[in-house]
């Protein structure tokens, strides 16, 4: 399988999931900016229209572009890894339920920030948004050390990665002991760190 991934971005969380599932995956970089497949300077575009990473290309040649999608995906590919729960079980709807949390209310209101024509104004309201999300998900992870508990699973990366995000925008975990702990356990994994080291992040 080809993960097209752009370093420290939404597709390290897939790249991690892969890593926790023992699913080999070879990597391939993406410059966003200019749209290119970094090693040969291909039309991203051509692979995913969308422009945008994460991307899996499958073994057998198929395309998934939704990192959501994506991470579960793996989880089936590696079922004893445990980092997606059993479709059916009320585990797997939960996870899923985080998962589009995740990506609605976290991820969706990076993007005006990270966006050079948002008004300082708008900015200002989006980081307002995070925060108050963080704050809900620090409350969830009173008492548990991952998101569904004591297993680490696939929204605990792709949460991982909105809070590095956060420091780039100038939010601070400090007051939200709960979620400054989760980062803490999720960063010292061994398989977080071969992402990281991977992407040339740490």
């Amino acid at each position: 399988m080809k993960l097209y991934i752009t370093p420290g971005a939404c597709s390290l969380s897939p790249h991690i999931v892969a890593r926790e599932a023992g699913l080999p995956v070879d990597l391939v970089v993406v410059d966003l900016a200019k749209k290119l497949v970094k090693s040969d300077g291909s039309d991203f575009k051509a692979i995913n229209p969308k422009g945008q990473v994460p991307v899996l290309e499958t073994d057998d040649g198929d395309v998934l572009t939704e990192g959501p999608v994506i991470v579960q995906y793996l989880g089936d590919k590696a079922p004893a890894s445990k980092v997606v729960p059993a479709a059916g079980t009320r585990e797997r709807y939960k996870v899923q339920e985080w998962l589009n949390f995740i990506t609605a209310e976290l991820h969706k209101n990076f993007g005006p920030i990270f966006r050079p024509t948002t008004p300082d104004a708008y900015k200002q309201i989006a980081r307002e948004n995070i925060a108050g999300r963080f704050a809900f998900v620090d409350g969830k992870l009173a008492g548990k050390n991952y998101l569904m508990g004591e297993a680490f699973t696939a929204p605990d990366a792709y949460l991982y990665v909105m809070t590095r995000w956060a420091k780039r925008i100038g939010i601070e975990l400090d007051e939200r002991p709960n979620l400054k702990a989760f980062v803490e356990r999720v960063e010292a994994r061994p398989m977080v760190q071969e992402a990281l080291k991977a992407e040339g992040l740490v």
